[in-house]
């Protein structure tokens, strides 16, 4: 039960952030094209490669921030087998260390992706 709330309230949060970026974006165009500007400026070329640099630098920092979780889990049950760690210890610790790696390489590889 607790489970389902949760999603229902992610779910809400995730709508609640979409929608009002969108409103947002509608009503500040609104009201520049009742000022008179050109309305050209919202077909721009460099922001439409800046948008497609932005959604693949999101893809490429969540695949490596899920694979660093996946490699973490996998770590943590390797470890927990074979020695004699606690388990409630090293689960979260490399979860999280894993998940941070992926995110500080992704970083750097974003870095790259914006050099070119």
């Amino acid at each position: 039960m607790e489970v389902a709330i949760v999603f229902m309230f992610l779910f809400a949060v995730i709508f609640g952030v979409f929608y009002l970026f969108y409103s947002t974006r509608n009503k500040e165009r609104l009201a520049l094209i009742e000022k008179g500007v050109d309305a050209k400026i919202f077909m721009q070329g460099e922001r439409q490669r800046k948008t497609t640099l932005t959604g693949r630098v999101i893809v490429l920092n969540l695949s490596l921030l899920l694979m660093g979780i996946g490699l973490g889990v996998f770590l943590a049950l390797i470890l927990t087998t074979y020695t004699l760690l606690k388990e409630e210890a090293i689960y979260p610790a490399l979860i999280f260390f894993m998940g941070g790696l992926g995110l500080f390489i992704g970083s750097h590889l974003t870095k790259n992706l914006e050099k070119e």
